[in-house]
């Protein structure tokens, strides 16, 4: 079987402890995807699987096998145009050294759809009809895994209010 990431078919490394993150940097050249903590424990090396965010750091390359890998640079679309989410994230300065980005708008993209399907999170008020709004508190909280150390944070959660509220959903 393969990985397709970024729709192309990639042939799963032989060595079964590869991360998906060393075969998307180290040996696919796919760099946008950046290499943090290595522990899980700030959401840069966020990517997304089959839909799904996933901490690349964490998931071995043949968990991918058979599955569709969206990385930073899958996002673009022809003529290599901004993703809304990428512009939105530049109009509200919600970077700046741009470390985390990648990870943060892969990361946002599969939020959305959580909340979208109506999953709740830690500060969702009813557990049983999901969550009513995507308040700033709301959003905060389930992107808490994803770390700006220059402290973005505002710009960030302007920027997926934003793209959430229609600015340019994709």
């Amino acid at each position: 079987m393969a990985i397709a990431i970024n729709g192309t078919d990639y042939p799963i490394p032989d060595d079964p402890r590869v991360s998906l993150l060393d075969l998307l940097r180290e040996r696919i050249g796919l760099t946008g995807t950046k290499l943090g903590c290595n522990q899980g424990a700030c959401g840069a090396c966020t990517v997304l699987l089959d839909g799904e965010r996933v901490l690349s750091c964490l998931t071995l390359a043949v968990q991918a096998s058979g599955r569709q890998v969206r990385t930073i640079e899958g996002l673009s679309g022809e003529g290599g145009e901004l993703h809304p989410l990428q512009q939105a994230f530049i109009d509200h300065d919600g970077l700046q050294c741009g470390y985390c980005t990648p990870g943060q708008i892969c990361s946002a993209l599969g939020m959305l759809e959580e909340f979208r399907r109506g999953d709740p999170s830690h500060v969702t008020e009813s557990l049983s009809s999901g969550p009513a709004a995507l308040t700033r508190d709301e959003l905060r909280e389930r992107m808490s895994g994803n770390l700006c150390r220059c402290g973005a944070h505002n710009g960030i959660v302007d920027a997926i209010l934003e793209f959430a509220d229609g600015g340019g959903a994709k």
